[in-house]
C-alpha cells in the first residue's frame, strides 16, 4: 500500500456538488483506500492505495463518487513526493505566508501542459500578481484573491488540462497530513 494525495474539484462549492467528507471517506474505503483522512470540506483526501496509477486511481474516484453521489467532480491524484516537490519548487517562497497562506495558491494540473497559451495567461495578469508552471503545477500569487484573479479564471483553458487550485495553508496542511 502507498499513500496517495486526492484532490477534488468543485464539491460543497455555493451549494452545488454536495459532498460530506465523511461520506467521501466511506466512498474511498469501499473501493479498498484505507487510513483514509480528510481536511476541510473542498475535498482534500490523504489514503492509503494499493493503486500503482495516478490516472487510474483518480478515474476509480470519480466513478465511485458519480455511481454513489450522482455527480462526478475532477479528481486528481498524485503521491506525497509529488506535493513535496512542488513545495520544494515554489518560486514565490517568500510569499508563502502572507495572509496567512491564502495570497499564495498552488494549481495541481491532471499533466504538464503540452503548449500552454502563455500569452493569455500574461494578457490577463493583474500588475500585483505573479505565476509560474513548473511540470504538472502552476504557482499563482493573487494577493486580490483567487476570485478576483483573471488568470485563475482563465488557467484551465489555458493549459489545456484539468486544474484544480488550494491555497498555500491548505497545501502546507495537506502535506503535513502525509508521513
Amino acid at each position: 500500500m502507498a499513500q496517495w494525495i486526492a484532490l477534488l474539484r468543485g464539491i460543497n462549492v455555493g451549494g452545488h456538488g454536495r459532498l460530506p467528507m465523511k461520506s467521501l471517506a466511506q466512498t474511498l474505503e469501499g473501493i479498498g483506500a484505507s487510513d483514509v483522512q480528510t481536511y476541510i470540506q473542498s475535498g482534500n483526501v490523504v489514503f492509503e492505495s494499493a493503486a500503482r496509477s495516478a490516472a487510474k486511481l483518480a478515474a476509480e474516484i470519480n466513478a465511485a463518487i458519480e455511481a454513489e453521489h450522482g455527480f462526478a467532480p475532477a479528481v486528481l491524484a498524485l503521491r506525497p513526493k509529488d506535493l513535496a516537490g512542488a513545495i520544494a519548487a515554489n518560486p514565490f517562497a517568500e510569499k508563502a505566508h502572507e495572509s496567512d497562506g491564502k495570497a499564495l495558491h498552488l494549481l495541481t494540473l491532471a499533466a504538464a501542459p503540452k503548449s500552454p497559451d502563455l500569452g493569455a495567461l500574461e494578457q490577463a495578469t493583474h500588475a500585483t500578481e505573479s505565476w509560474k508552471i513548473i511540470g504538472r503545477f502552476m504557482y499563482l500569487y493573487a494577493p486580490n484573491g483567487l476570485h478576483k484573479s483573471k488568470v485563475a479564471a482563465k488557467a484551465e483553458r489555458a493549459v489545456g488540462v484539468t486544474v484544480t487550485a488550494r491555497n498555500w495553508r491548505t497545501v502546507s496542511k495537506i502535506a503535513g497530513m502525509c508521513r
